[in-house]
């Protein structure tokens, strides 16, 4: 860390999220536990040392008392002390990886890079080692590295999380106090890594509102996902009206989809961003092996990953309920696919399985999965 930064770091950083007060009381409790360790192990052992001191008339004679009751006391007592403590950190660290329910929770995207961290929000606001956020609001981070392993931490609001290259980590919070704190990297990650921070902005609803309002050239990450989507050619094979025998991406998130080795995988943004980049790693079912679909791996940065993934994510969001009811078949059983409303084109026939970004065509005489009947898709 360089001399600069270090000297704005004050001995105890400010309390400036929901998290902030469980991590510190749980903190000090075990400075304080630790100095009562210090006092019971080292008091006796100074006392004793001046008492038997070389030359000293204490009474030297062996006891013979003996009994096992203070086994059990210097054994029981911090055996209750220990999974007391685990106990508690436990409890905390579930509070910390547990996001709350909050409807109005904002997802912020963050990729780290030799040596920067870049920030993308849903409404089209993209920032370079900063990050605004609305007080008492929840905030979701999805984070990604496009090089080395980085760590995203803010010590104001008792934050730290690993972001890996190739893979999404999530950490929350929420900001209760207004003002500016710093983020640093907490995991060394080359030459500049003490050059690695930035920082984290909390403003009032009405100022938030005012600074999301201000509006982008480029429009919504939904949007320049959308863009990116067609310039890609990805539209080509997975628009609703292509011509060529790939599946639909309609209504694909956060549902079960069947993979050719027999297993079921749920599409989450994991699952995208590696279609997008290993398309031969989950392959859907009645689809490959091999799929045709080509890999974007070198070709698009985790920034563009993170574009699309908003995008797929947008097109036909529907709760598991919906979609039950849109998927049920003959005879009241559940038909696996993705709902949709229009014919495919003549002389083709639906998908046999949950459609996926890691897919390749299906010859035309394959006989259709007998736990997933065809249905009519749009392309």
């Amino acid at each position: 860390m360089n001399f600069p930064v270090a000297m704005e770091l004050p001995l105890v950083p400010d309390q400036a999220s929901s998290m902030a007060g469980q991590v510190d009381l749980l903190f000090w409790f075990l400075v304080l536990l630790t100095c009562g360790i210090v006092a019971v192990v080292f008091g006796p052992m100074f006392f004793f040392l001046y008492k038997y001191r070389k030359g000293s008339p204490a009474d030297r004679t062996p006891d013979t008392f003996r009994t096992w009751i203070p086994e059990v006391i210097w054994s029981g007592i911090p055996l209750l002390i220990a999974m007391g403590i685990f106990a508690w950190g436990a409890t905390v660290y579930a509070h910390i990886k547990t996001m709350p329910d909050a409807a109005d929770a904002l997802e912020v995207n963050v990729i780290g890079k030799q040596w920067m961290w870049n920030v993308q929000h849903a409404e089209g606001h993209r920032e370079l080692n900063e990050l605004h956020v609305p007080v008492d609001r929840t905030v979701r981070l999805v984070m990604t590295s496009q090089d080395v392993i980085h760590n995203f931490g803010i010590p104001a609001f008792r934050l730290k999380q690993d972001v890996l290259p190739g893979r999404y980590t999530t950490q929350w919070f929420k900001a209760t106090k207004l003002g500016r704190y710093r983020i640093f990297c907490d995991q060394l990650c080359g030459m500049g890594h003490a050059e690695m921070v930035g920082w984290v902005t909390v403003l009032n609803p009405v100022e938030y509102n005012e600074w999301v309002n201000v509006g982008t050239e480029q429009g919504t990450l939904v949007a320049r996902g959308e863009r990116l989507f067609r310039a890609l050619g990805c539209s080509g094979c997975h628009g609703e009206n292509s011509q060529i025998r790939a599946p639909s991406l309609v209504g694909l998130y956060g549902h079960p989809v069947p993979l050719d080795n027999g297993e079921f995988v749920t599409a989450d943004d994991r699952y995208i961003h590696d279609s997008i980049l290993l398309p031969q790693k989950q392959i859907v079912m009645s689809y490959g092996p091999p799929s045709v679909m080509p890999s974007y791996a070198g070709q698009i940065g985790e920034e563009e990953v993170f574009q699309l993934v908003q995008y797929i994510k947008s097109l036909g969001r529907y709760t598991p309920d919906e979609y039950l009811r849109q998927n049920e078949g003959v005879g009241g059983q559940t038909q696996t696919h993705v709902p949709t409303t229009q014919n495919p084109p003549p002389g083709t026939s639906g998908p046999t399985a949950m459609p996926s970004p890691a897919a390749g065509p299906t010859p035309q005489n394959a006989p259709p999965s007998p736990a997933f009947s065809p249905q009519p898709t749009s392309y």
